[in-house]
């Protein structure tokens, strides 16, 4: 049974301002629970609904049953959105929405190897149908690229520590279950370190799981070409649950909202730039008290809001979509 939380469900479906006959994609449709919302908004319009994982997508159909005429469900990264509307003629949409991250069937999914509190395989693909897996990752990556890894995605100031205790033990063996790295995890971290904070084992587990599904890549490209995608006066609605992707939502705002990137000395602009998204949330909007309680995993989200008031072409800004 695929069941997911809907975390910051009414501010997040409000903060897209739906228009009945509007053009909108969720980009990771996890449960329905958005896609739901918007759907019940819609009289005419077509909610074109993202997932990668097969499960999500087959509950979805279901949940979503009753709207089916205004839907479409597509298996696939929300990176390959560009694909996926010119395969439906669309040119521009009203509203985008992204709830990144792991859902919580993927969560609870023993199997799929997320949990550092489960013993399991280590997976952790979003897509099962990708190659790249946790175990190549632990296993055949270079101590460099490992502690990179650690360091940057989970913020871990044990990094090279633990990069070096993983290779150092899968010479004797691979490192095959998620059991069995939460114990090296442990050995590398030094005693009083492990007895205060979250779990050791937490920011290297989300390091690896953002570097086997290219998570914060294919987050970067997939701003720019919703805010390419959006009709003036479309809005793009995204949750994130860690420092590193609100970062980057919230700089990728800034950078749309900027206009004019002249030196401050100069007497009148000479670039022509404009500014293409007006931000919409000053500060992110987070669950109340009331949602973290019926719904712990809530307590990380963080909502943020921009609205287009401007085709890229003509505020003379073109966008880098290989960062």
């Amino acid at each position: 049974m695929f069941h997911h939380r809907t975390v910051l469900l009414q501010e997040a479906v409000e903060a897209l301002q739906i228009k009945e006959n509007g053009i909108y994609v969720d980009g990771t449709l996890g449960g329905g629970g958005h896609s739901e919302a918007i759907l019940s908004r819609l009289k005419n319009g077509l909610l074109i609904g993202i997932d990668q994982d097969d499960r999500a997508i087959a509950a979805a159909g279901e949940r979503l049953h009753p709207g089916k005429n205004r839907l479409l469900l597509v298996r696939d990264n929300f990176v390959h959105m560009d694909a996926i509307l010119n395969q439906q003629g669309i040119e521009k949409v009203d509203g985008f929405l992204f709830d990144l991250g792991v859902s919580s069937p993927q969560l609870d999914e023993e199997e799929r190897g997320f949990r550092y509190q489960e013993e399991a395989p280590l997976d952790m693909r979003m897509d099962r149908r990708q190659s790249l897996t946790a175990y190549e990752v632990v296993n055949e990556w270079p101590e460099g690229e490992l502690t990179r890894i650690i360091r940057e995605y989970g913020e871990e100031r044990f990094a090279r520590s633990i990069a070096r205790r993983i290779v150092e033990r899968r010479k004797t063996a691979p490192i095959a279950t998620t059991g069995e790295l939460v114990e090296v995890i442990k050995e590398a971290i030094p005693a009083p370190a492990r007895r205060t904070g979250p779990h050791p084992a937490k920011r290297t587990f989300q390091a690896i799981r953002i570097a086997v599904n290219r998570e914060l890549e294919v987050l970067g490209k997939a701003l720019h070409l919703a805010i390419e995608r959006l009709k003036p006066g479309g809005r793009i609605a995204v949750i994130s649950f860690h420092s590193l992707e609100d970062r980057i939502v919230k700089e990728t705002f800034q950078e749309y909202a900027a206009g004019c990137t002249c030196p401050p000395d100069f007497p009148v602009c000479v670039c022509g730039k404009e500014p293409i998204v007006k931000i919409i949330t000053r500060k992110p909007i987070l669950p109340s008290e009331e949602e973290i309680e019926t719904n712990p995993r809530a307590r990380s989200a963080k909502l943020r809001v921009a609205e287009k008031v401007m085709e890229t072409e003509k505020a003379g800004k073109s966008l880098n979509l290989t960062r």
